[in-house]
């Protein structure tokens, strides 16, 4: 079968792209969601005033509070969730050397 075959002719709808200033971090856990799956990280991001939810095995982040991010995330009814590795340090051309 061919890849990227999709049924019904429902078009997907993009990614939201977010952009901005990491302001503040709190991580919750770790969680263990079922038997044999490695402990899962919740962490509540503020960027730009925009409380952003992310859920990940890592302990630590590659990002600070301070740094300019980047990330993907999609809308639900529970708030805004950042895609799984998608976050990370947004690169200034002009700072870059």
């Amino acid at each position: 079968m061919a890849g990227g075959f999709r049924r019904g002719g429902r078009k997907r709808t993009p990614k939201l792209e977010g952009r901005g200033e990491l302001q503040s971090l709190e991580r919750e856990g770790p969680f263990k969601e079922w038997l044999g799956m490695p402990d899962l990280y919740r962490y509540q991001l503020v960027v730009d005033g925009e409380t952003y939810s992310y859920q990940t095995e890592d302990a630590e982040l590659p990002v600070t509070v301070g740094d300019r991010v980047v990330f993907r995330y999609k809308e639900t009814k529970a708030g805004k969730w950042v895609d799984r590795n998608s976050l990370g340090k947004a690169i200034d051309p002009s700072e870059y050397q």
